[in-house]
């Protein structure tokens, strides 16, 4: 039987002690927590790219109903001089997004005018009691309806329709215009291309019940699910917006981000089977388990074969002292030493101990270091993109709750190219750095300024009482400070800066979706005219928002 007070013992306790730590810590602590941030990861990524494919969905819905709209306008006086068939193919040579077929239909519901080469048969008769018919009527501007299958092929269409008016605005008939869901530059991205190996997109129109769109052919304009098979689409259904776990009809349980499409009530869905999404972490802990098990082995050797032999230094130097101290040895001094096994094992540990304190001192130092460059810019100091993401999280979870506006002002810099290619990169950091003090510069302790990255400053201007004045007053400044020369290397350097401003008046805006806007309005103030700023929400009243 095995003492418990040698060292071999406990060598083998500790081991085992270790042993069952780190198999606690992998799978209780490590892979749990790995599992989590894969999940928000590939949720993040998956909401990204729906939100991705929403918006350009809409765009797209958008600009096919401004030329519904701009023909029912321009569809009386066509029809006046009896040109409807030649006025058809010039806007079908000048429009890419034209509809595949265009019909004119009189309030009775007769068909006066098709631009299909051969007669066709008509649409879902009786087409006065089409509810797209009727909203048409009813409605000032183009009006989207159930998406459906054309009547002769049979391909699956996106129906917009317009009410036309004559001299004294009266509603004389109705423009209908079907767009194929399968051309190229509407939906046809969305087909054959699947999320991994196995996931794929969906759109889905709540108020139809219909997949409109699918990576998956076979899905398009079949009926979703009915209430209680699946959970997740029964809350998007019903409003939600965003990611979640779910078990689908087909018994597999997926991730789905969920973005809705703007200015319609369809959605698009981006999922993916959730063992696909966590292989990563079914992988660690098929390392964890081969790591374990070999860890199990080198202990069994290092005990049986290993041990002994590096004990047997200190086993016979008891074994002489036991002798000497039995008076079976002759009383003599033992050959003890300074740099004797043991002495150089004390030397050794007192080093490591002097080393290790060394290198715990230039480990904290660089954790410092690297802790300041995960939230700031290394060039300017200044806060990075993830300081900022989180900063204007916590400005909009604030804003839901207390009610207290606060604005948001995307920057880039007139000419700062031009800079870097005459005079080169550390020239044009220089450049950034001086800048970088002008953005800083009379700024509130709660106030955030970001470099973006390249030439681009955003700053988030928080606890603001009149947020529309404060934020037009915040952007004069910095069009004045930006102004302003300085001198760098003997080169006298003048720019100028275009802003977007975008103001947090609504608690369901996302802080991506807030971001978004408020490049899109600065790209605006450039395309104005440069060196003036621009509010989104004045931008999206009088410019189509196209990015």
């Amino acid at each position: 039987m095995m003492n418990c007070q040698t060292l071999k013992f406990r060598f083998i306790a500790v081991s085992l002690f270790l042993l069952i730590m780190g198999v606690t810590f992998r799978f209780g602590i490590a892979v749990p927590y790995t599992k989590q941030q894969v999940h928000d990861l590939v949720a993040n990524q998956q909401m990204v790219l729906a939100s991705y494919v929403a918006r350009d969905i809409g765009q797209r819905i958008e600009l096919r109903r401004s030329l519904i709209g701009r023909l029912a306008e321009e569809l009386p006086s066509v029809l006046q001089q009896d040109r409807f068939s030649a006025w058809m193919a010039e806007r079908r040579n000048a429009s890419p997004q034209f509809a595949s077929r265009i019909l004119v239909i009189d309030l009775d519901g007769k068909i006066i005018q098709d631009s299909a080469p051969e007669p066709q048969t008509s649409v879902a008769p009786p087409i006065t009691t089409e509810p797209w018919f009727q909203d048409a009527i009813h409605s000032n501007n183009p009006v989207l309806g159930r998406p459906q299958r054309e009547p002769v092929h049979g391909s699956p269409v996106m129906l917009i329709a317009s009410a036309v008016h004559d001299a004294n605005q009266n509603v004389t008939a109705v423009l209908a215009g079907m767009f194929s869901l399968g051309a190229s530059g509407l939906l046809q991205g969305m087909q054959n291309n699947p999320i991994g190996r196995t996931g794929d997109l969906l759109l889905i129109s709540s108020s139809d019940e219909l997949f409109v769109g699918a990576s998956n052919p076979a899905k398009i304009l079949a009926p979703t699910p009915p209430p209680g098979l699946n959970k997740l689409h029964d809350k998007a259904m019903s409003g939600y917006r965003g990611t979640g776990i779910t078990v689908n009809i087909d018994g597999v349980e997926e991730l789905s981000a969920i973005a809705s499409v703007p200015k319609t009530d369809w959605f698009v869905v981006a999922r993916m089977p959730v063992a696909e999404a966590f292989q990563p972490v079914y992988g660690l802990i098929n390392v964890a388990l081969k790591g374990t098990l070999l860890a199990l082995a080198i202990i069994v050797v290092l005990v049986f074969f290993v041990v002994p032999r590096l004990l047997r230094p200190l086993t016979n130097t008891a074994q002489a002292m036991r002798a000497i101290a039995d008076g079976k040895q002759e009383l003599l001094p033992l050959p003890v030493q300074r740099n004797d096994e043991i002495g150089s094992l004390v030397l050794g540990f007192n080093y490591l101990v002097q080393r290790l304190r060394e290198k715990e001192g230039a480990l904290k130092d660089t954790e410092v270091r690297l802790s300041f460059l995960a939230h700031h810019d290394s060039l300017t100091g200044l806060s990075n993109r993830n300081m900022l993401e989180h900063r204007l999280q916590q400005a909009v979870d604030s804003a839901q709750s207390s009610r207290i506006p606060f604005a948001l002002l995307f920057c880039d810099l007139d000419g700062f190219k031009r800079i870097n290619d005459a005079h080169g990169h550390k020239t044009g950091d220089a450049v950034l750095v001086k800048l970088a003090a002008r953005f800083q510069q009379g700024r509130k302790p709660t106030d955030t300024v970001t470099r973006l990255g390249g030439d681009e400053f955003v700053i988030l201007l928080t606890q603001l009482t009149d947020a529309r004045r404060e934020a037009a007053q915040a952007a004069q400044e910095y069009l004045r400070a930006i102004q302003q020369p300085f001198e760098i290397d003997g080169n006298l350097f003048t720019l100028s800066v275009s802003i977007g401003i975008v103001l947090h008046n609504d608690a369901a805006t996302s802080s991506s979706q807030l971001l978004s806007q408020a490049d899109i309005a600065m790209y605006i103030a450039k395309r104005q005219g440069k060196n003036r700023f621009q509010f989104f929400e004045e931008a999206a009243q009088r410019t189509p928002v196209i990015p």
